[in-house]
C-alpha cells in the first residue's frame, strides 16, 4: 500500500478522525502499514477493553475510539490491517480491510 492508496481509503471514510488523518497525510505525515493482519474480533476485544478502562477511570476516550470499537465488532471474523499516521499535530491508528482498500475505522 502506498500513500495514495491510504489517502483513498481514508477519503472514502467520512468520520472526523479519518478526515483529520487524511489531512495529515496530505500535509506530508509519515505512515506505516502492518505487515500482517489480525482478526477483527481480536482487535475488538483489545480496543473495547481499553475503551471501558478509560470510561471506568473517568478519562475521555480518544476521538474515534467508540466508533472503532463498534466497527470492529461489525466486522466479525474479518481480517484487519493496521496503519499508523504520524503527523505533526496528531497520531492516528487506521483499521483497514483485508484487501487494504477500505478504512474500517480511524482514531
Amino acid at each position: 500500500m502506498n500513500r495514495d492508496d491510504l489517502e483513498a481509503a481514508l477519503d472514502r471514510h467520512h468520520s472526523p478522525s479519518a478526515r483529520a488523518a487524511l489531512a495529515e497525510l496530505q500535509a506530508g505525515a509519515d505512515f506505516t502499514i502492518s505487515r500482517s493482519s489480525a482478526s477483527a474480533r481480536q482487535l475488538w476485544a483489545i480496543w473495547s477493553a481499553r475503551h471501558e478502562n478509560l470510561l471506568d477511570d473517568g478519562a475521555a476516550p480518544w476521538p474515534g475510539l467508540a466508533e472503532a470499537v463498534d466497527s470492529l465488532h461489525a466486522e466479525g471474523t474479518g481480517r484487519i490491517y493496521l496503519a499508523n499516521v504520524i503527523g505533526s499535530q496528531q497520531r492516528f491508528i487506521v483499521f483497514l480491510s483485508e484487501d487494504l482498500t477500505h478504512c474500517i475505522a480511524c482514531m
